[in-house]
């Protein structure tokens, strides 16, 4: 109010003189406060105040707020002691139920009932020793003639006539387990039965008279009593000619469909030379012949497998065949009448058969364990093994005249071996390769064309070195994840193979330009075959049992 000391009104009147202002004044923006006293009482507040919220779980008891916590539940003492004592604890607790208390000496924690009984004994304690155990004897293995009681066979599986000492414990009912024990069933004493005879375990390879055949055809015999081995000529092509004398092209159109099987094609094969014959396999477990041409009708049925045969190949002069199955069994049957001629149980699945062309009462049987096994017809018994691949062999395919074979397999190599010799005299192995699982060789001997994994068919040299064609790759198909056929055309002009889409494909073999793709089957089409003698004719199989004729 100081400041308004001298303020007159402008009705007053005004007398002249000098200007009157205010005096000057100190202004204190900050001024002092003395605190001391609140906080004083600020202090005084906090001590008396009852204590609110949750309390403290980690204070301990006794008010000792000098003690520390080192663990997040309290304070934990530091005991020397060694991983394999620690070990020996762990496993006492989890199989008898209690434990050492290394805290304190003499103490046990868990089932303190358990731990007087056993007097305290650790798992290490618990096994007997040596003066407690003694060498028992075993029981003899027994006649393999006889199936139970007395003497019976216990091979491998004989027990010792007195178990050694043995620490098992009664189940108390509604007990749990340790992480190591488990419940065993009391023994359930065999009916004491006579011993049985001694066919009651003779194991059979083969039983005579299982194989059977069957013919379909309209007439067995012509007017001059041949079958239907013979040649025909009446036809307006001469099937007596050399294979590859005429230029082959691609077909068009279906001409015919063969429908007799009831599983997947997995095998097809004109009789060699003529072609009037087509011999065709299936996963059915049924081998079959059919005519070509005149009526093209089912001629007769081979049953001997009982399970899906795998490969199927002629002899060079058609009479005969060899036949391999899932069910470790190969067969040499008879073309004409359908008969069994010989039988070879193998360890394993045959994946390929092949004859040599050189020596037709030889064969090769490529196997599922990585051996290629080579059989005599004559004799009956093995002439050689070839063992040097590490996965099941897929293909077997002859060269140079004969001497010399190329197989494939799994293991994503490729062989060359010298006929009878079971050492390979080149191996291929590159990073980039894929496994092989078909092959076909070249009318001219010079190369060998596999169907590769990586949707391509690769070429080989079959002469001395076996070296890769690069420069021959046919690519344009799908063919990942499945084992389908590649074939080369009787004049060496032509590739053809199967497709996963159903497609069946045709390339030229010096350019490698895809000629032509016709839509065969709604499945894969895993097999495709050349006629040998015909210009333009191919048979196809796939995995609905169909096998179909083109032109």
């Amino acid at each position: 109010m100081a400041s308004l000391v001298g303020y007159a009104s402008s009705d007053e009147g005004c007398e002249e003189g000098p200007p009157r202002f205010p005096a000057p004044m100190a202004v204190i923006a900050a001024p002092e406060v003395s605190v001391a006293m609140s906080t004083q009482l600020a202090q005084i507040d906090m001590v008396t105040r009852e204590a609110q919220g949750p309390s403290n779980p980690f204070k301990p008891d006794d008010g000792n707020a000098l003690k520390r916590k080192n663990v997040p539940t309290g304070r934990a003492e530091e005991i020397a002691l060694s991983d394999a004592i620690f070990n020996a604890h762990h496993r006492t607790f989890q199989s008898m139920g209690y434990a050492q208390d290394p805290s304190k000496m003499g103490a046990f924690v868990g089932d303190q009932a358990k731990a007087i009984a056993l007097g305290g004994r650790d798992s290490l304690q618990a096994r007997p020793n040596k003066a407690e155990t003694r060498r028992v004897k075993r029981q003899k293995r027994g006649d393999a003639g006889i199936v139970d009681g007395e003497g019976a066979y216990r091979g491998p599986w004989a027990k010792f006539e007195e178990q050694a000492h043995t620490y098992d414990y009664e189940a108390v009912p509604g007990e749990e387990l340790g992480s190591d024990e488990e419940y065993v069933e009391d023994e359930i004493e065999a009916a004491q039965l006579g011993p049985a005879g001694r066919s009651g375990t003779d194991y059979q390879d083969d039983i005579e008279n299982t194989e059977t055949t069957e013919f379909h055809g309209s007439e067995q015999y012509d007017y001059q009593g041949r079958t239907y081995m013979h040649v025909p000529q009446d036809l307006d092509i001469d099937l007596s000619k050399e294979p590859g004398s005429q230029k082959n092209y691609h077909p068009k159109k279906i001409v015919h469909t063969w429908k007799s099987h009831t599983k997947a094609i997995t095998s097809l094969n004109f009789l060699p030379g003529s072609g009037h014959l087509l011999l065709s396999a299936s996963a059915d477990a049924k081998i079959k012949i059919w005519d070509v041409y005149h009526s093209r009708e089912l001629l007769r049925t081979y049953s001997g497998h009982n399970k899906a045969v795998t490969s199927v190949d002629f002899i060079p002069s058609g009479a005969q065949f060899v036949s391999a199955a899932y069910d470790h069994q190969i067969k040499l049957w008879d073309t004409e009448y359908g008969k069994c001629v010989s039988r070879f149980s193998v360890p394993r699945v045959a994946n390929v058969i092949k004859v040599n062309p050189s020596a037709p009462h030889e064969f090769l049987a490529g196997m599922s364990d990585n051996r290629i096994l080579q059989y005599d017809t004559r004799s009956g018994e093995m002439a050689q093994d070839y063992d040097h691949h590490t996965k099941a062999v897929n293909t077997i395919t002859f060269c140079d005249e004969n001497r010399r074979f190329i197989t494939t397999s799994d293991d994503k190599s490729l062989r060359a071996w010298e006929y009878n010799i079971p050492v390979p005299i080149k191996f291929i192995a590159e990073p980039e390769m894929f496994a092989l699982t078909r092959a076909s060789p070249h009318p001219s001997g010079k190369y060998v064309l596999f169907q590769s994994g990586d949707n391509q068919i690769v070429v080989y040299a079959s002469t001395d070195r076996f070296r890769q064609n690069r420069k021959k790759n046919y690519r344009g198909h799908n063919t990942a994840g499945n084992a389908i056929d590649v074939a080369v055309s009787p004049d060496g002009g032509m590739v053809m193979s199967g497709d996963s889409g159903g497609y069946v494909c045709f390339w030229d073999f010096k350019t490698c330009k895809m000629w032509h793709k016709i839509k065969a089957s709604d499945g894969p089409l895993v097999r495709a075959q050349w006629h040998p003698q015909e210009t333009s004719k191919v048979v196809t199989g796939g995995v609905d049992g169909l096998i179909k004729y083109w032109d």
